[in-house]
């Protein structure tokens, strides 16, 4: 582990490349665009081929099944997909995560989408990631002495190795016994705590109970969608006035939450394009321009953001976006009164169930054209009543049909990211 590579980068991104101005930004993504496309031509057979034929706007997308399709051929470390696939299944059925392909991490992605996704990440890259990282989530005025708590669902020897007096990691595995974790907390004192919000809830829980009583100086939710309600409850409880977010994925670390509480897109390493989706919210299409090993162009996410008009007070030029709001696969569906098919976007119906009273957890399912299935975590006459309530009025706003209710018990699995709303339900309404 160079910890030149992560200075370096801490510094760039910290200090020396503040990007003020909108046109500042197009001037570096300018640059490394053509640098990367460079790259591409000579050392990815894939995109190699593909920008014999195309201009950068016109190279066709990707998503996840394009890459695993075409991992080989993508990859330009020589990375194999049978033979890496066994390694980072081997690695999550150990829970161990310390083999890796030679100098390059692999890795096994679920998402939220449910399909198995394959990566790889250079050494070099693991490094810069660290170093950017650390450099958007660090307290103002301290760099030194942190502990920071990560809660993930699989490890890498990364973090452990990054660790000094200055930064340490502590690792804590999702699939293990929660009360364990939380009195393992108790006892680390993070001054940095970074977990999926489903996690931060027990934890929020675990300090309700008096079971935990450290005030971190940040709280970071990753991995699933950060839903108002649970912002609400978890900053309370664990006394944050600002709840931040990392928007991390396989395909790149694409946003973060500025000193002023505003999710900015990291625009210095990563183009994103706009699928416009209406009233503000789009798809983002993400070209990483620095990441080489695995490439990632033009690659169509499929989550739904949402844009924010006003500029951020804190001056940054990167754009900055309202919400990340969920997938797009998984908004919901309604019958309007003339027929039409209307969406019906996660943030407008987890808005409606803010007003619902009687129940603390809950999580809502598409089953069928006109079919909700609703788990909460206390079902009796009065929640029930409070959110058919509120799930109707919502419909009867949207000119729709009211859909039919069936009210399940609630079951976290925390084996898969927590999604609050979701469609199993792909068929069209009639």
């Amino acid at each position: 582990m160079s910890a030149l590579t992560i200075l370096t980068e801490f510094a760039a991104v910290r200090w020396f490349r503040p990007l003020r101005t909108r046109a500042a930004v197009r001037r570096r993504q300018s640059r490394l665009l053509r640098r990367h496309l460079r790259f591409l031509r000579r050392r990815s057979p894939y995109f190699g081929a593909l920008l014999e034929r195309y201009d950068f706007a016109q190279l066709p997308m990707m998503d996840k099944s394009v890459m695993m399709g075409s991992f080989d051929e993508i990859n330009t470390v020589g990375a194999h997909r049978d033979s890496a696939l066994a390694i980072a299944i081997a690695n999550e059925r150990s829970r161990e995560f310390d083999t890796d392909l030679g100098t390059n991490s692999v890795g096994l992605s679920s998402g939220t989408s449910g399909h198995r996704g394959l990566f790889v990440v250079s050494k070099r890259e693991r490094e810069a990631w660290v170093g950017t990282v650390l450099a958007r989530t660090l307290p103002r005025g301290r760099v030194l002495g942190h502990r920071i708590a990560l809660f993930l669902r699989a490890d890498n020897s990364l973090y452990e190795s990054v660790g000094s007096r200055a930064v340490s990691f502590s690792y804590f595995d999702v699939y293990a016994d929660m009360a364990e974790n939380i009195r393992r907390l108790q006892s680390y004192r993070p001054t940095i705590l970074v977990a999926p919000p489903s996690v931060l809830r027990l934890i929020a829980r675990a300090a309700d109970a008096g079971q935990y009583d450290v005030v971190s100086q940040k709280v970071y939710a990753v991995a699933e969608v950060l839903e108002l309600a649970d912002a609400e409850r978890i900053s309370a409880s664990l006394q944050q006035p600002l709840l931040h977010q990392l928007y991390q994925c396989t395909e790149g670390f694409l946003a973060h939450t500025c000193e002023r509480g505003v999710i900015h897109l990291n625009e210095d390493s990563v183009l994103f394009e706009r699928e416009d989706l209406g009233d503000g919210r789009f798809t983002p299409i993400v070209t990483d321009l620095r990441r080489r090993a695995q490439p990632i162009v033009r690659y169509r996410m499929g989550d739904v953001l949402r844009s924010r008009d006003e500029p951020c007070p804190c001056g940054s030029a990167l754009a900055p976006i309202e919400r990340i709001e969920g997938r797009e696969g998984d908004t919901l569906v309604f019958r309007g009164l003339d027929g039409r098919p209307v969406p019906v976007f996660a943030d407008l119906i987890t808005r409606a169930l803010l007003y619902a009273e009687g129940f603390d957890e809950y999580r809502i399912v598409q089953t069928s054209a006109r079919r909700l299935e609703i788990g909460l975590d206390i079902v009796d006459d009065q929640t029930r009543r409070s959110v058919e309530t509120e799930v109707y009025g919502l419909a009867d706003r949207l000119g729709c049909e009211r859909p039919e209710i069936v009210f399940t018990a609630y079951r976290r699995d925390a084996s898969v990211k927590l999604r609050r709303v979701a469609r199993t339900w792909r068929g069209g309404v009639r």
